[in-house]
């Protein structure tokens, strides 16, 4: 392991591995570090550190003034071309009906719902409607609940997105804290 590596390791144990975990991800480890740039891969949940890489970088960069990049390894990278599209449209689908036949039913009871929204790369972007929109408890939902069922069924599913616009719901099951 090189010193870059070593420092950006202590660095994410310190102070960035408690928030990635409370996300959902069971861990955030170095797999690269060169010439400054430093490639991390998330284990359990890689689309729970998505959202907040910016900010992992940011602290990484901060308590270690020799990197000048933070990427995100893919968990399995697909190969590109015409069967990507493919791919994707049967990833999808099946992303699709193992929501409809088992996540749907049971969210239903909160007056929620999700929804497939793109596949891109073996990333499954959803949208959480109704009483999952705005609902306080909707990353547990996604990261505890719809995320490891998907991940069981869709061995070839690289990680889960979020892309609901939260603050444009209007009848959360669960209302966030107000600030």
């Amino acid at each position: 392991m090189s010193d870059l590596a070593a420092e950006v390791t202590a660095a994410l144990s310190r102070s960035i591995l408690p928030s990635v975990i409370a996300r959902g991800a069971v861990g955030l480890r170095v797999v690269a570090a060169e010439d400054g740039v430093v490639t991390l891969a998330a284990d359990g949940s890689p689309g729970a550190v998505r959202p907040i890489l910016r900010r992992i970088e940011a602290q990484i960069r901060a308590a270690v003034p020799g990197v000048t990049a933070v990427r995100l390894a893919a968990a399995d990278p697909v190969p590109s071309g015409a069967a990507d599209l493919a791919g994707a449209a049967d990833l999808a689908g099946a992303a699709r009906a193992i929501l409809d036949a088992d996540i749907n039913p049971a969210i239903a009871a909160h007056r929620g719902r999700v929804t497939v929204a793109g596949v891109s790369d073996g990333w499954i972007r959803v949208r959480l409607e109704g009483g999952c929109q705005g609902c306080s408890l909707a990353e547990v939902t996604l990261r505890q609940g719809i995320e490891p069922v998907l991940r069981a069924r869709l061995p070839q599913m690289t990680g889960l997105v979020d892309v609901t616009e939260h603050e444009a719901g209007t009848e959360p099951f669960f209302s966030p804290a107000k600030r």
